[in-house]
């Protein structure tokens, strides 16, 4: 079921942790591919420690944000992997459009 850009404004506005981690997982990713993602597409500023990597994605997993979609095993191990759900998408472009428009307004008002 969509659900409406209403419904998804209600999760704004988001941590910065909460905004990258859910960017970063437009394609399905694991949990350390999560962390080297966001690390890499923030030039190492945004580095996630495991504890808060996986308390988001326990929040954003509650509110459908995200779902699991599968496990793949490297080197020996299973990892889960993660993506958003549709209404975790919508999320993401409304929260991006509101980033866009405070930076906006800081250099209208900031302009002389």
């Amino acid at each position: 079921m969509k659900r409406s850009n209403s419904q998804a404004a209600g999760f704004l506005p988001l941590t910065e942790a909460t905004f990258a981690i859910m960017a970063s997982l437009a394609e399905p990713r694991h949990g350390y591919g999560i962390m080297q993602r966001v690390e890499t597409a923030s030039s190492g500023r945004i580095r996630l420690g495991p504890g808060t990597l996986y308390g988001v994605l326990t929040k954003l997993l509650r509110q459908h944000l995200i779902i699991r979609v599968e496990e793949e095993e490297i080197n020996g191990e299973r990892r889960k992997l993660y993506v958003l759900t549709g209404l975790g998408r919508e999320v993401v472009e409304l929260e991006s459009r509101r980033l866009i428009e405070m930076a906006r307004l800081a250099k209208n008002l900031m302009t002389k």
